[in-house]
């Protein structure tokens, strides 16, 4: 369970499906948050990246391994990793282990490629370097 960055959710009855765990699309919002709070960790945040320099941080590609399912009211820990940061891109591994039931088990695994934007035509855009700086001490 080693990472650069952790946060802890719970889970929480709008998390699960029918059958009661997570449903699958949902560990995706989890990772999103934890990228959030490590971008806030850094100094970085959303709307001042946005109002400041006039970028954005978007989505291009995800991959997630699915290996147990989370259930109501578990406690999980959510892992971030920046695996590379480039000029206009960051590409993150992601964890999610439940840490509330005896040892700590892998539940999810994410490989989760992001794009630094341009706010208003959303074209590519180099991260500022002020933030790169930040996201490089992280």
């Amino acid at each position: 369970m080693d990472a650069n960055f952790h946060w802890n959710i719970r889970v929480y009855y709008e998390d699960t499906d029918a059958g009661g765990i997570v449903f699958y699309a949902n560990y995706l919002k989890f990772f999103e948050r934890a990228r959030t709070e490590w971008l806030r960790a850094a100094g970085v945040g959303q709307q001042s990246l946005a109002q400041t320099h006039g970028v954005i941080f978007v989505v291009k590609s995800t991959a997630v391994d699915y290996h147990a399912p989370a259930k109501l009211d578990d406690e999980l820990k959510l892992t971030v990793v920046v695996r590379r940061l480039g000029k206009a891109s960051v590409q993150f591994s992601q964890e999610a282990w439940r840490i509330n039931h005896g040892e700590p088990q892998l539940l999810a695994t994410g490989d989760i490629k992001v794009g630094c934007v341009d706010a208003k035509t959303i074209r590519p855009s180099a991260i500022p370097d002020e933030v790169a700086k930040k996201l490089m001490a992280e």
